[in-house]
């Protein structure tokens, strides 16, 4: 026995030697047993990896050593999200290449991974910035042209026009692009799109199905694929207000019942009617060009002042053509929802009320709430949204909202204009197609090829991969390949004339929306997928990723798993049975006089609660302790999992990252509690010591007294429970388990000191509790478990070791607790034996120190024991 610590330093670094040379992680397609596909979302190659991979990934090794454990043969693979701009950037900042910039990144982080012990088939790794990946995407995209699933067409997009590229809307800030400051201008360019909203309500329904993923997830999905029914409605135009030709305008209400509070008319800057106006009104122009400068995202429409201009064009009420409401180029209705039209009822929308009382055009109520006098009721700041009946609606008063909106659909439809109904019923969607269009380099390039005699034309599949360039420059603003003197200049693949490859790079989301398929068999060169293997793999048993990716991320890969079957690539329609978005890592930050941002490797603090105090460990300046937050850079509260490893070791920093807080609430990074995790480490190293030093030849574990029982039944209630709270995902609850194991095993041990010798049975039960103990510990601390492992001399590796099974005799109770009532009222609970004669259950009634102060000396009349369930006291 040895009774030095546990040294980390030594340990965890040979046994992950040890994993690797044995290829233990390593999976085999063709192994037999049940397959068990557990995936973390992959990372972005940026440098360095943060706490919140460290916990991300910690959570998925132990549903995968787990899984192994448990008989599966589980695929647990890892790959990197390699294209995007932040590589562009630092290329260009760096004179550097973003190949050399991504996979020097890459090699950091995989070694950094790597020291954490996951239980990763690094065999299977892939990086989407590999042309061995994107040849198959490109092979799919081609795919899906075939298929009608891929669409080019004209969009309205940012344009930064410094840095010559389209802008997604989160990089408009107020108004100006995120890197150059630069006004954003709102231009027309023709983009590719993925046909998503072909399954708009395909997506919508099978979420019903995902009932392994968080309520929260599939709500959010719901809100954002955004299915409405309303009514889309036809306003003729007063034709003295309008140039000739321009007759309707066409909107899409799901709040018919509001139209006769109907104040004015509202398009959208780049709607058909609003440019025709425009030619004639050099300020209708200019205001529409500020219009088109601001960001088109719903946060920045919601937050921006609501502007209008007056086109001077009127529209007739559908049900009284007098009724003339003004219509306005307003800065908050978009061409891409509905029709670019809306008709405003201010007084039952809060949007539609801002504007209104921006520019003096009233507000009729047509909704009475409950219990209000429609007489009295008024609205002056604040919209109203909810029930009630109508008023001020003519035929519609003393309505319900929904017996009015059938109302005006069936007078609607019934009526015409120009042989065509004044309105139609009709299912919206909010979801857009998805444009996958980015003037950038790095990224997957598009396969086709632009001839003026051919038009758009595929290139051959022989031919790819389309490969990126490695010759280019970043020394002006704009796409490189753009100005690349040789690359875009092909011959036409149909006809031989020149033509010109297309320059646009695929949206980063591609490369995302279907690795975890190409993970199944990522050796495979002539396809993307081997269909046997993908679906046996798919769908991913337990994905495990950040609630950011919710929406996007999420939805495009089930619409990608989607499109895949359509073009034979998989015979699924899901790619993630079972879905965990986990909490954040946050931290306190702290802040110097001069407003700098001081990191916590260089913070020292002093005193607790209101004492508590933070000081530059370096220069001894007083700081301020800022808020408990999200780990960022850019207030330096991060923690570098290197610093933790080297000072604690992989297995301390995993422990913690587990046991802190539930896995879907944020876990606040503390240094008190990365020292605990430290000491618990070292308990178990000491218990298993010191059990190891007793004798256990030949010990059966079925002989013993009531100590040794204590343990065993703390023994194997542990493994049920954590076995139950792993498959839960409850990874703090196993923690909780696992402490109460040792308590257990201390307090025994913690008996026979000063050298006295353990009892053979209870020696037998500690090192059977022993070995259990180092197999609940070895999906989450599995250096650790090795190293005890070895020291309990049960041959092999724990990480090959089968899962135990807990026998159930020793899980049930033995005992009850039955409630006493005395004179009808709960006095006390007495614990007895369950097989308990009534004359014993009344003895140790009459013995409670409870019972006897409820007493206070009278003698009992009658005891009447109900077996099982209670004790009544009569006096």
């Amino acid at each position: 026995m040895t009774t030095e610590r546990y040294n980390a330093r030594d340990a965890e670094p040979r046994w992950q030697k040890t994993w690797a040379d044995n290829a233990i992680f390593a999976t085999k397609n063709e192994d037999p047993r049940p397959r068990y596909y557990v995936l973390e979302m992959f990372p972005y190659p940026s440098g360095r990896i943060h706490m919140g991979h460290v916990r991300n990934y910690t959570m998925g090794d132990v549903v995968a050593r787990y899984r192994r454990a448990k008989g599966f043969n589980v695929l647990h693979p890892m790959g990197w999200d390699a294209f995007g701009l932040p590589a562009e950037n630092a290329a260009a900042q760096n004179k550097s290449h973003p190949a050399k910039w991504t996979y020097a990144n890459i090699d950091t982080m995989r070694g950094q991974l790597k020291s954490m012990g996951l239980s990763l088939d690094w065999s299977r790794e892939i990086a989407t910035c590999d042309p061995s990946y994107y040849r198959h995407q490109q092979a799919m995209f081609l795919d899906f042209l075939q298929a009608g699933l891929v669409e080019r067409k004209v969009s309205r997009v940012n344009w930064d026009p410094v840095d010559h590229t389209v802008l997604a809307n989160e990089q408009v800030i107020d108004g100006r692009g995120w890197r150059s400051g630069a006004l954003v201008e709102q231009r027309e360019l023709v983009q590719w799109f993925f046909k998503i909203t072909d399954y708009s309500q395909d997506l919508l329904e099978a979420l019903d199905t995902l009932d392994r993923w968080p309520e929260k997830v599939r709500l959010m999905q719901k809100n954002w694929i955004g299915r409405s029914e309303g009514l889309q409605v036809r306003f003729m135009l007063d034709q003295q207000t309008v140039s000739a030709g321009e007759s309707e305008l066409v909107i899409y209400t799901t709040r018919p019942d509001t139209l006769f509070g109907a104040k004015f008319m509202a398009i959208a800057a780049d709607h058909p009617l609003a440019k025709a106006a425009a030619e004639k009104n050099q300020a209708l122009a200019a205001f529409i060009e500020d219009v088109q400068r601001t960001g088109t995202s719903e946060a920045a429409i919601e937050t921006a002042e609501k502007k209008g201009f007056d086109t001077g064009i009127r529209a007739e009420h559908p049900f009284d053509p007098s009724w003339k409401l003004p219509v306005y180029v307003a800065n908050f209705v978009l061409m891409e929802y509905g029709t670019g039209a809306i008709f405003g009822c201010p007084a039952h929308d809060q949007r539609d009320l801002d504007f209104v009382n921006a520019y003096g055009l009233g507000n009729t109520p047509v909704v009475c709430p409950p219990g209000q006098d429609p007489a009295s009721f008024v609205i002056t700041d604040t919209a109203y949204d909810g029930e009630g009946l109508l008023i001020n609606s003519r035929f519609l008063d003393g309505m319900t909202i929904a017996q009015a909106k059938e109302e005006v659909a069936k007078r609607l439809e019934s009526q015409t204009r120009g042989n065509m109904p004044v309105a139609e019923r009709k299912v919206n969607f909010r979801l857009r197609d998805w444009g996958i269009s980015r003037q950038r380099y790095w990224g997957c390039p598009i396969p086709v090829i632009h001839c003026e005699v051919c038009g758009v034309v595929p290139v051959p599949k022989k031919d790819l991969p389309v490969k990126l360039p490695d010759d280019v420059t970043f020394d002006r603003p704009g796409n490189p390949l753009d100005h690349h003197p040789t690359w875009r200049h092909v011959s036409c693949p149909q006809c031989g004339h020149d033509a010109r490859r297309e320059t646009d790079t695929m949206d980063t989301f591609v490369d995302s929306s279907w690795y975890f398929a190409r993970f199944t068999d990522p050796w495979v060169e002539t396809t993307p997928t081997i269909r046997k293997e993908v679906d046996e793999w798919l769908p991913v048993d337990q994905y495990i990723g950040g609630i950011e990716h919710a929406i996007l991320h999420l939805l495009y890969s089930r619409f990608f798993v989607r499109a895949m079957k359509r073009t034979g690539h998989v015979g699924l329609d899901e790619p993630f049975k079972g879905l965990f978005t986990q909490g954040m890592v946050v931290h306190e930050s702290y802040r110097a006089a001069n407003g700098e941002w001081i990191v916590p490797a260089d913070v020292r603090i002093e005193g607790d609660g209101a004492e508590r105090r933070a000081f530059n460990s370096r220069t001894g300046e007083p700081l301020e302790i800022g808020p408990i937050e999200k780990m960022s850079k850019s207030h330096k509260n991060v923690v570098d999992p290197d610093d933790i490893i080297a000072d604690y070791g992989a297995d301390t920093a995993r422990w913690f990252m587990l046991s802190d807080s539930p896995p879907e609430r944020d876990v606040i990074w503390t240094e008190d509690g990365v020292q605990g995790a430290g000491r618990f480490v070292q308990r178990i190293w000491r218990i298993v010591n010191e059990i190891v030093a007793q004798s256990t030849e030949a010990a059966g574990p079925d002989a013993g007294g009531a100590e040794a029982l204590v343990i065993r039944k703390a023994a194997h209630r542990a493994l049920a429970a954590v076995e139950t709270d792993i498959e839960r995902l409850a990874f703090n609850r196993c923690v909780a388990h696992i402490y109460t194991l040792t308590n257990v095993m201390g307090r025994v041990l913690d008996g026979f000191k000063h050298g006295e010798g353990v009892p053979f049975d209870i020696a037998a039960a500690l090192r059977e509790a022993a070995i259990i103990l180092v197999q609940l510990i070895a999906p989450m601390m599995p250096h650790l478990a090795e190293e005890c492992w070895t020291l309990l001399g049960t041959g092999g590796l724990v990480a090959e070791a089968a899962w135990p099974e807990a026998e159930a005799a020793l899980l049930e109770d033995d005992t009850i607790a039955l409630p006493v009532q005395i004179n009808g009222r709960k006095r006390a609970d007495v614990t007895v034996p369950k097989s308990a004669s009534p004359k014993e259950v009344e003895a140790a009634t009459l013995a409670n120190e409870a019972v006897q102060r409820a007493l206070e000396g009278r003698t009992p009349r009658k005891i009447i024991v109900v077996p099982g369930r209670i004790v009544n006291v009569v006096v």
